[in-house]
């Protein structure tokens, strides 16, 4: 099952070293908090990712599903990271 999402906002900087930090905040169809992916690279390309609430915790059995969709499905992931990277003003 595919999910069905908004974003709320985006960002994304590069540090001192030239490493590329960012977040994107989203909520999910039928969940009743907000979700936050934050991203890692060290290189733009490849990416590392962490998933939080965004505001309250909400359902453990929530965040799962989302954090397996994130794994499984490299279209919802690459639309969150596309969303803070075009934020960021990058390319």
């Amino acid at each position: 099952m595919l999910i069905s999402y908004t974003i709320e906002r985006a960002a994304m900087q590069l540090d001192e070293e030239k490493h590329f930090t960012g977040s994107t905040v989203f909520n999910v169809e039928d969940h009743p908090e907000s979700y936050e992916v934050t991203f890692m690279s060290k290189d733009g390309k490849n990416w590392d990712y962490s998933l939080h609430f965004a505001g309250e915790p909400g359902p453990e059995e929530k965040f799962l599903q989302v954090d397996e969709w994130l794994e499984l499905h490299d279209d919802l992931f690459d639309d969150l990271l596309d969303a803070a990277i075009d934020a960021g003003g990058f390319e």
